[in-house]
């Protein structure tokens, strides 16, 4: 017998900007992944204090560019996730394939037209799209020209690029969410807000503004949404880390507590709940300011009040263990929200910590602070694939991966939780947001392309697809 409900929305995960490709054509606009390099120093790259976000094709290699050329496989690819039974698939809508800059009044016919099209495709295999409406692809421009999310110019711009896909394919798509992993910003703010170092990343205050104005934006898109259509539901999405303390003692317990209201609750908090948090001053004077030195209005309050979201989707891939007493110098290098290295968990090649009871802690964590549906929208296992000369990849410990953290929702939903879905990160292979690379491998679908953008680009079913398969024909019941 399956734990899962009946209508447990089964499917994959992935971002425009990390699979489409065709990052000029059909109208589409420059983003900041298109101007990200590729490679594991993008990040740091990206901070550099004279960092332009011009584009150095002599320097640097943009493999978003390309992407897995999904622009023209889309096809292809949707057919492949209808053979392994999804019953939704997650991905996002170019905000600069609408908007080419951000700015404009009017949206590009053409941008539409290619998103119609995915839709369609998606319907047509009776799968559910589940649309994130901006997932770390803004605008190039509404960087450059704009300064990021710290302008609150921005919440119009977005208001306008929302309104426009809302009012485009709301009789169509019942599922939506506002940003992809809003609360990343803590640690990357380059990917959900734009910011790097030279234009005010490493002043916190631009930070907790930024989130501000998307708050704002988003409860702007919650409204929209609701008044076409009552019955739709939007969500926040985030990225939760499970965090632990490294021992039992007193102080680290604090610092743990204290970390979780920055990171896993403080963004899920405002969006979810319609209101700052009690902690919120405190959280902002340790960084020197005060919660009056943010622009915001009695009417944009009021507007959060009036506008929550109707569920909460979230990231989880690791766990995150807190140390601040010096007892351990073993950093855990891999996890992009640092932390030190958890001495009961393993780690994935490129050092994630991996640990399925905290998904099934986290779901319980999330549940009881908000009593609001949950959606696990990503989820998944980065790694080195090797493909045979028969083009099989027997990819064992993304299957073991993938089971663990089922079994932690199936024991989430004996508990109690009200979870909607699941749809697995980078269901296909594409480019890695942390690193820029293709062989950190998420998919059940391998698709034949290196690092150095040489393949085929050829789709291959890995031995994942036909697991999964089994899986959502079961309703999570055979694993």
């Amino acid at each position: 017998m399956s734990k899962f409900p009946k209508g447990f929305l089964w499917g994959g995960a992935t971002a425009a900007n990390q699979l489409e490709g065709g990052y000029r054509e059909g109208g589409k606009g420059l983003s900041i992944a298109d101007a990200l390099p590729g490679g594991p120093e993008r990040f740091k790259i990206a901070n550099q204090p004279d960092f332009d976000w011009q584009l150095k094709p002599d320097q640097y290699t943009y493999p978003n560019h390309a992407g897995i050329d999904h622009y023209h496989r889309f096809r292809e690819d949707i057919a492949l996730f209808a053979e392994m039974g999804f019953k939704c698939y997650r991905f996002s809508i170019a905000w600069s394939r609408i908007f080419p800059q951000g700015d404009e009044t009017e949206p590009n016919a053409a941008g539409l037209e290619f998103y119609d099209q995915i839709v369609a495709e998606c319907l047509k295999y009776n799968i559910q799209p589940v649309i994130t409406i901006s997932h770390y692809e803004m605008p190039l421009n509404l960087v450059t020209t704009y300064g990021g999310w710290k302008n609150k110019q921005l919440i119009g711009f977005y208001e306008r690029f929302a309104r426009t896909v809302l009012t485009r394919y709301y009789k169509q798509v019942k599922y939506w969410m506002t940003f992809n992993e809003i609360n990343s910003a803590l640690h990357f703010p380059v990917m959900g807000q734009g910011l790097v170092a030279s234009n005010g990343a490493n002043d916190m205050q631009n930070i907790y503004q930024a989130w501000h104005n998307q708050f704002i934006a988003g409860a702007k898109a919650v409204q929209i949404g609701h008044q076409l259509d009552p019955t739709l539901k939007v969500g926040c999405m985030l990225l939760y880390a499970t965090t632990y303390s490294y021992n039992a003692n007193p102080v680290n317990q604090l610092a743990t507590l204290k970390q979780n209201q920055a990171f896993n609750q403080f963004c899920g908090d405002v969006q979810v709940r319609g209101a700052y948090p009690s902690y919120t001053e405190s959280l902002l004077q340790q960084y020197g300011f005060s919660f009056n030195d943010l622009d915001t209005t009695a009417d944009e309050l009021a507007l959060l009040k009036a506008n929550p979201v109707d569920y909460i989707g979230f990231s989880y891939y690791m766990s995150a263990t807190v140390d601040v007493t010096g007892e351990t110098q073993d950093k855990a290098s891999g996890n992009l929200i640092g932390g030190v290295k958890n001495p009961y968990l393993k780690a994935s090649d490129w050092g994630w910590q991996i640990d399925p009871t905290g998904l099934r802690i986290a779901l319980n964590e999330m549940y009881q602070r908000y009593q609001k549906p949950l959606f696990v929208v990503e989820n998944g296992l980065g790694a080195k694939d090797e493909i045979s000369a028969d083009h099989q990849v027997n990819d064992n410990y993304r299957i073991d991966y993938l089971r663990k953290h089922i079994e932690a929702m199936a024991g989430a939903v004996d508990d109690g939780v009200d979870l909607m879905g699941y749809t697995p990160w980078g269901c296909i292979d594409l480019v890695s947001a942390s690193t820029g690379q293709m062989s950190k491998r998420y998919g059940f679908i391998y698709v034949d392309l290196d690092d150095n953008g040489q393949g085929t680009l050829n789709r291959y079913p890995k031995k994942s697809f036909s697991w999964y398969q089994q899986v959502i024909q079961s309703n999570g019941a055979k694993l």
